[in-house]
């Protein structure tokens, strides 16, 4: 089996493969590059495993003129810069002793150890320079059916490293096959375990997160987190009943996770997630929204296109209900209407008087879909 794509092909790519492989090392693409060439799905970052210490690779690189960056010598790994893309080269490892998230790694020269420290199966697949696939541990065969499924004991795997747990439910929703549901053993063993959630940092689990909501259907992986009571560690309190529906109802609309946030609910999440300002203030807007009766003109006005259509759809969903027809326009209305009083239109009011009245007048023409206009307002 091979896999090829524009990536593989990128002449900086092979000549660094080339002269890791002119100076007598294995060098071979790793991880997540070989994983999505076989699905079919976008190449992101491109990773290369070799057999040649850092220090070495460094050596070779720079000689054959590329930029080198020691972004992790210490467990092996530098970044070499060709024709502009970075390239992290790190150097086969097996591990010595883990800490959860920090671990004692030796180098090594086989490519089975290296793989056999790997998350995934599907994880664990390289190929040479010309794309042929090297399986040392099985993957292409729970790759074919996108079984997520861990490397050797479920168990071990995560406590070498208890962010796995969060990973596990992500490749499911990305790379799973919704219909043969997770991986028996290693839900146990997430289920078991979930306790750990607490020792990650927030902010590496707020990364996981945003990545799981922003797959295009994780409504089956949230649910079995839910019944795993890993979600509860994440965000006491969230409810994962209604994402399924506000997936439905997006239809072919571009994922966006935190309006998938929004119906979870859940406590303190801007918190627990380590969310911006921004974030956190869209999300205050979108749960505001869900418990109030504005027209989808109204929100347009209040909230811009974008969230606005964000809240109607959080809204529908977490009703079981769809959103009247035209929806759309109607928002994008309201995204474009300008409030036509004005302060001096209610003179000779003032101070708190005035501002009283305008917010009056405001929710008179937000209650009326925002088709009134100044005479009307004001008699």
């Amino acid at each position: 089996m091979k896999v090829s794509g524009a990536w593989l092909s990128r002449a900086g790519t092979q000549a660094l493969l080339a002269a890791l492989e002119a100076a007598g090392h294995q060098a071979l693409f790793v991880g997540g590059c070989v994983r999505n060439a076989l699905l079919g799905v976008p190449v992101g970052d491109v990773d290369i495993a070799t057999d040649a210490a850092p220090g070495i690779v460094s050596n070779i690189a720079e000689s054959a003129g590329f930029r080198v960056v020691p972004t992790g010598i210490e467990h092996g790994t530098v970044t070499v810069i060709a024709e502009g893309v970075p390239h992290e080269v790190t150097t086969f490892r097996r591990d010595v002793e883990t800490f959860g998230r920090h671990a004692t790694v030796a180098f090594s020269d086989r490519i089975e150890e290296d793989a056999a420290r790997r998350d995934f199966t599907m994880n664990a697949l390289y190929a040479d320079r010309l794309g042929a696939v090297l399986d040392p541990l099985g993957g292409l065969a729970d790759l074919g059916p996108r079984r997520v499924r861990f490397v050797g004991d479920a168990e071990t795997r995560i406590r070498e490293d208890y962010l796995r747990i969060l990973r596990f439910f992500r490749f499911h929703a990305q790379y799973g096959d919704p219909a043969e549901g997770l991986d028996a053993e290693g839900l146990a063993a997430c289920a078991a375990h979930s306790a750990g959630i607490e020792t990650l940092s927030r902010e590496r689990i707020g990364a996981e997160m945003r990545k799981l909501l922003g797959a295009r259907d994780p409504a089956p992986s949230v649910a079995a987190m839910a019944a795993a009571g890993v979600l509860a560690r994440v965000l006491p309190g969230a409810d994962p009943r209604a994402l399924a529906p506000l997936v439905h109802l997006e239809g072919g609309e571009a994922p966006r996770w935190l309006r998938r946030l929004a119906v979870l609910g859940g406590e303190d999440a801007p918190d627990r997630l380590r969310l911006s300002k921004a974030e956190a203030r869209d999300l205050g807007a979108l749960r505001a929204a869900l418990g109030a009766t504005d027209l989808p003109a109204a929100l347009g006005w209040r909230l811009g296109p974008d969230l606005a259509a964000d809240a109607v759809l959080a809204r529908a969903a977490s009703l079981e209900m769809p959103p009247a027809d035209g929806w759309q326009a109607e928002v994008a209305r309201g995204a474009g209407a300008k409030f036509p009083v004005k302060a001096a239109d209610l003179a000779p009011l003032a101070g708190e008087a005035l501002g009283a009245r305008l917010k009056e007048v405001q929710a008179q023409w937000l209650a009326g879909g925002l088709r009134d206009g100044k005479d009307a307002l004001l008699r």
